[in-house]
């Protein structure tokens, strides 16, 4: 699934991320009917990455604070089946944000260049930021 979704918003145009999504909702639509569905019910807003070039769109994408929240407490609550109670899972949740808020500190890949290009796009909105 990840790598169908991972083809929709890496596609190099809007033209091929709608040929990608095509092909996922062809091969999962029958599995996971509500991913396509909401794919294209939001594309309007999905759609305005493709207007920014590659470097930019690959800074936004892998930039995304929640999703790797998710991602950290997804990974931590998984490899335990079993909580004895509530409170140790609020712990397990806890520690891992934790340990994953020290690696947060690292430089975002290509940042420099999608800085660059946000202050050339955006100057006007960006002054009182920098």
């Amino acid at each position: 699934v990840t790598s169908g979704l991972k083809a929709i918003y890496q596609a190099s145009t809007e033209e091929n991320a709608l040929k990608s999504l095509d092909i996922f909702c062809d091969q999962w639509n029958h599995q996971y009917p509500k991913i396509g569905e909401s794919w294209r019910a939001n594309w309007e807003n999905i759609r305005t990455i493709f207007s920014y070039p590659a470097e930019i769109r690959h800074a936004i994408y892998t930039t995304n604070a929640i999703e790797s929240l998710n991602s950290v407490i997804r990974h931590s609550t998984k490899k335990r089946k079993i909580f004895s109670s509530d409170d140790s899972v609020k712990k397990v949740i806890y520690l891992a944000t934790s340990n994953a808020a020290k690696k947060w500190t690292m430089p975002i890949q290509n940042w420099r260049l999608a800085m660059n290009w946000f202050t050339i796009q955006f100057d006007d909105r960006l002054k009182d930021h920098l």
